[in-house]
């Protein structure tokens, strides 16, 4: 059996199945991130010594038949912000590239607690984007490519986790999300990227960039990875206060979906994207209720934004004073810390405020509705030596995203296409809070339906 490009569940049958080897399948995407990491720009350290060292010990596990669940023996890379002990974790930002931590972040170690294999520490853009960048060329590592085109960027700012797994040079990957760092890789990658609720998983060892608003989530071939995934490194953790004693188990309703569309969600956004997304709707009413919804006029980026910044302009105080911005790479990135400095205390607590309110808009317009749909992001997959967004705020309107990451709400995005270039798209489905089950079982669902998901990029199929 080929491991490339093969879901979570059947490669841990063949490994359970003795198919497969632990031991094998880490030499063999060892292999692939080396030879194709540097081609994508989506490899920043491979953690190959600790990688050989799991996978030995998972494969006597398992051949004593003691098997930990259906990560056992699986190899995985991380997002370059996630403390790994003894290995470089650099933020994706020179002035960091030399930075250890002598500890692991939590959802590292309840991935080894499910026996999975780290094989990398993956690229990101610098700081995970806080610093205002507008172009791809925002990392140390350099602009990270879409594995569809390497004149094309893989989105931000868990770059390097979207095109690995796209690539097929890890099975699955662990990303971060303040606002679209999952979402937009997925979409820019034709993969499965899970946002889970705010506070569903531990950030204790992952880079604080805004404390009320970052989230760790999956990136994975299919929706059903990501609910694997997220099983493993969901629950409580005492080291990170924020996260819920809600218990997480991973399962879909199969009968009675509800999804709603908001209104005019296609207007504005690139007609590739608005195309596949109202056909994506044609298959998703095939076995879901559907219906139109309005939210309701809020400033809901307005609200966002100026709560990330708020944190991010604080969590970065002492690098901002120390000047350090001056090493990182994208240009804007050195003096965006400065910029976020001048957020009024006001405005940050009439923020909070607001986003009370921005939840319980949330919670009364979706209270029916196991998931909302919208395309992934407006446009298709952006030019890697171009601007992916205007100089000036507010031009674009992400009432999904916004809303979302302000209320801390699930989301997954999943392929549902490809413009005339070759370049896929995704569609979201958002859920209330705690909701993944809901979004997960409508993901699944569609793509039991279609074939978007199996289709991968000609260049790094085996």
């Amino acid at each position: 059996m080929n491991p490339v490009y093969t879901p979570l569940r059947k490669l841990s049958e063949s490994i359970k199945s003795r198919e497969a080897s632990p031991v094998e399948l880490a030499e063999t995407f060892l292999e692939r991130l080396e030879t194709h990491g540097p081609t994508l720009n989506a490899v920043v350290t491979l953690t190959k010594e600790r990688a050989i060292k799991q996978a030995k010990r998972a494969e006597e596990e398992i051949k004593k038949g003691r098997v930990r669940g259906p990560l056992h023996g699986i190899p995985w890379g991380g997002k370059d912000l996630l403390a790994v002990a003894g290995i470089p974790t650099t933020w994706g930002a020179a002035p960091f590239r030399d930075q250890v931590f002598d500890y692991d972040a939590t959802v590292v170690e309840r991935l080894e607690d499910a026996g999975a294999v780290l094989l990398a520490k993956l690229a990101m853009i610098e700081l995970a984007g806080g610093m205002g960048y507008r172009q791809p060329n925002a990392s140390f590592t350099g602009p990270c490519a879409t594995p569809w085109s390497q004149e094309h960027w893989s989105g931000g700012s868990s770059s390097g986790s979207g095109a690995a797994v796209a690539a097929g040079l890890v099975p699955f990957a662990i990303g971060s999300e303040t606002w679209g760092s999952i979402l937009s890789p997925a979409n820019n990658c034709g993969v499965a990227g899970l946002r889970p609720t705010y506070g569903r998983v531990s950030r204790h060892g992952a880079m604080a960039l805004s404390w009320t608003l970052d989230k760790l989530g999956p990136l994975c071939l299919t929706a059903d990875d990501c609910g694997i995934v997220l099983e493993a490194v969901a629950g409580h953790d005492p080291r990170d206060q924020a996260t819920s004693k809600r218990p997480y188990r991973y399962a879909l309703k199969r009968d009675g979906l509800r999804v709603a569309v908001p209104k005019g969600v296609t207007d504005g956004v690139a007609e590739p994207v608005s195309r596949n997304f109202d056909e994506a709707m044609k298959v998703v009413e095939g076995f879901a209720e559907v219906e139109e919804i309005e939210f309701p006029e809020f400033p809901y980026e307005a609200v966002t934004r100026t709560i990330l910044n708020a944190e991010a302009a604080s969590a970065f105080d002492e690098f901002t004073e120390r000047g350090l911005a001056r090493g990182l790479t994208a240009p804007e990135c050195r003096y965006g810390p400065y910029a976020r400095t001048a957020v009024l205390a006001k405005d940050y607590l009439k923020a909070l405020r607001l986003r009370e309110r921005m939840a319980r808009i949330a919670e009364d317009v979706m209270e029916r509705y196991d998931a909302v749909a919208a395309p992934s992001r407006g446009t298709t997959v952006t030019e890697i030596d171009k601007e992916f967004r205007k100089v000036t705020p507010g031009t674009t309107r992400d009432i999904m995203g916004a809303l979302g990451n302000g209320a801390g709400l699930p989301a997954i995005s999943v392929p549902c296409g490809f413009d005339r270039e070759g370049l896929p798209t995704g569609i979201q489905f958002m859920g209330k809070a705690y909701g993944e089950n809901g979004v997960l079982s409508v993901a699944v669902e569609y793509q039991s339906s279609t074939g978007w998901h199996k289709v991968h990029p000609d260049s790094f199929t085996p």
